[in-house]
């Protein structure tokens, strides 16, 4: 039986690389994007190279998710290698670090818009659209696009914000289109991520929270991995997913048990989008 094929943007370090090590966990084939370089011992191989070290099969591409058709070939290189693509999931981030204390939208550079909606969401939409050619024409498969909290409540900054929200929107009006093909599309909304750059900063807590009850990189993986895997998947689609939420949802916990909570309650509580309405799936 072949292995089941993902195809993860973004994922040098941080929540993108925890997502693919989840899935080489469960001996998953993962795709691994970086702008680069892929030579041995650099972020991105490294990636790579740990996926295939927990039991999957890592194989690490520098992409410039900025080149639609190098995107679009890359996409077609995964169908042409594997046979398949069972998942994608969306996590290239364009647009400044995220800052302590971020300044007013006034005082910002308005070359930000363009990092973060003309680049930042394009990316998702192109690698999506491509996937979703060869998806649809399978009848089955899973898009993620790695969202935020920051969707529904202020978080960092106004076009964060926007970004995010824009996101959840096209991710929920997609799935609305794939319904009928067997194809699913939702948000993942992780909490505070444990991720090296977080710890580096030596801080105890973001925004109340306390860094140690944060969620582990390769936490998001896993929820990525239950989720693709639940027989009741379509009926998540469209929808944005708390990270925290549905680790409770799959009997999933960090070591040691520990279970980090949701930041719903801080963020404006209940779902973005209600279910979707029924529709007859094309024979």
């Amino acid at each position: 039986m072949s292995r089941p094929v993902a195809l993860v943007t973004g994922a040098s370090r941080g929540v993108g690389q925890g997502i693919a090590l989840g899935l080489g966990e469960a001996g998953w084939t993962v795709y691994v994007t970086g702008r680069g370089p892929a030579s041995p011992g650099a972020p991105l191989a490294t990636t790579a190279d740990r996926v295939t070290a927990v039991g999957g099969d890592g194989i690490a591409v520098v992409c410039d998710h900025r080149d639609d058709e190098a995107v679009a070939a890359l996409v077609d290189r995964c169908v042409a290698e594997q046979g398949h693509l069972d998942v994608l999931v969306n996590n290239v981030w364009a647009g400044p670090a995220i800052a302590a204390e971020e300044p007013p939208f006034w005082e910002r550079p308005l070359a930000e818009w363009d990092d973060l909606v003309g680049l930042g969401l394009r990316a998702h939409w192109v690698a999506s659209t491509a996937a979703c050619r060869h998806m649809v024409a399978r009848g089955s498969g899973l898009v993620v696009n790695v969202s935020s909290f920051g969707a529904r409540g202020y978080l960092h900054s106004v076009l964060y914000g926007v970004a995010k929200a824009g996101l959840d929107k096209m991710t929920h009006d997609m799935a609305r289109e794939l319904l009928p093909h067997g194809v699913a599309a939702l948000s993942l909304w992780p909490g505070l991520v444990r991720t090296d750059a977080l710890l580096s900063r030596g801080i105890e807590q973001v925004a109340g929270v306390p860094v140690a009850e944060g969620e582990s990189p390769q936490l998001q993986g896993r929820v990525v991995r239950a989720l693709a895997e639940d027989p009741d998947l379509m009926q998540l689609s469209g929808q944005a997913v708390v990270t925290a939420e549905a680790a409770v949802r799959y009997g999933l916990a960090e070591p040691g048990g520990h279970i980090p909570p949701s930041l719903r309650h801080l963020f404006g509580g209940g779902p973005l989008f209600g279910p979707m309405a029924p529709v007859r799936r094309e024979s």
